[in-house]
C-alpha cells in the first residue's frame, strides 16, 4: 500500500533516526522536515527562540506538497516532522489521503538526556519544555502510537508491526 509516514513528536524522540531505518526496511525514500526550513527559521531556533505559528506556517506548505507529490506517484516515503499541534497535522493531512502519522511517544526525562548527548543539534535542549507545552498528543484514531523507550530496531519493529496490522 502507497503511504507516506510521519514519524512526529518533540525534538529528541527519535524521528530523524528511526525514520532512516524505516525508510530503509520499507525500501523507500526519507526526508528530515527540519531540511526544509527556511534560513530564518533556523537562525531563530539556533538563537534559542522557538518558532511560532507564522514560521511554521510557510514550512508545512513546503512539507504538505512534498507529502502531495508522493502520493500523486504512488510512491511511499517517510517524512520526519515534529508536527506538534493538530492543527499542523491537518494542514499536512489536507487532500493527502494515505498520510499516516507515527507518534513517538516519549517522557520528558528521557528525551531530555538524549538530548543532552546532541550538542552539534541546533535545537537546544532548553527548548523542550515549550516543545512539551506545545505538544497536543494525537490519539490512536489519529495516528500510530510508538513508545521510544527500547533501541531503534525494536521501534521500527513495532511500526512495521503497526503498519501491516492496518494494512
Amino acid at each position: 500500500m502507497t503511504a507516506v509516514y510521519v514519524l512526529m513528536g518533540v525534538s529528541g524522540c527519535g524521528k530523524s533516526t528511526v525514520g532512516e531505518v524505516l525508510a530503509q526496511k520499507l525500501g523507500c525514500p526519507f526526508y528530515d522536515g527540519d531540511d526544509f526550513h527556511p534560513p530564518q527559521n533556523v537562525a531563530k531556533m539556533a538563537s534559542g527562540r522557538p518558532l511560532n505559528d507564522d514560521d511554521r506556517t510557510p514550512w508545512l506548505a513546503r512539507l504538505h506538497d512534498l507529502i502531495a507529490r508522493h502520493l500523486e506517484r504512488g510512491e511511499t516515503a517517510v517524512l520526519a516532522c515534529s508536527a506538534l499541534k493538530k492543527r499542523y497535522r491537518d494542514q499536512l493531512r489536507e487532500g493527502n489521503e494515505g498520510l499516516r502519522f507515527v507518534y513517538l511517544q516519549g517522557d520528558f526525562e528521557l528525551i531530555w538526556r538524549r538530548m543532552q548527548e546532541r550538542p552539534a543539534h541546533y535545537m537546544k535542549a532548553d527548548m523542550l519544555q515549550s516543545q512539551f507545552a506545545d505538544l497536543e498528543e494525537p490519539g490512536e484514531d489519529e495516528a500510530m502510537i510508538a513508545g521510544i523507550e527500547g533501541d531503534v530496531r525494536r521501534i521500527v519493529e513495532s511500526i512495521l508491526m503497526g503498519i501491516e496490522s492496518r494494512e
